[in-house]
């Protein structure tokens, strides 16, 4: 299994980004994933993921005003759609795949979650 981040970049405040992460090599319906973010001296934090089993999904209470994740089944590919883009929300966001239920669960990094690439999003005039 491999997943493909893109779509980062510089953007000045209140501007919007469409991440994307395509995964290959899974399973049709049988896996999750989820946007996650991190900044340097700072915890991992998830910020949203969904199942591509029932399309349930999770999202930070943080970021929900502003942030919405979605899925295309067909593309095997979750998208984090962000608005409103805050100086704060400046990370280096990698998705990631669990299973079906994860946002059952928070979608909590366990020892299985699969990390993909990350892309590089900043927020600055």
């Amino acid at each position: 299994v491999q997943l493909q981040a893109s779509g980062g970049g510089l953007v000045q405040p209140g501007g919007s980004l469409k991440l994307s992460c395509a995964a290959s090599g899974v399973t049709p319906n049988s896996y999750s994933i989820a946007w996650f973010r991190q900044t340097p001296g700072k915890e991992r934090e998830g910020v949203a993921c969904i199942s591509f089993s029932d399309g349930s999904t999770f999202t930070l209470y943080s970021v929900s005003d502003r942030f919405t994740i979605s899925k295309d089944d067909a593309k095997n590919t979750a998208y984090l759609q962000m608005h409103r883009l805050k100086p704060e929300d400046t990370a280096v966001y990698y998705c990631a795949a669990d299973s079906p239920n994860w946002p059952r669960v928070g979608c909590r990094w366990r020892t299985e979650t699969l990390r993909g690439q990350g892309t590089l999003v900043t927020v600055s005039s």
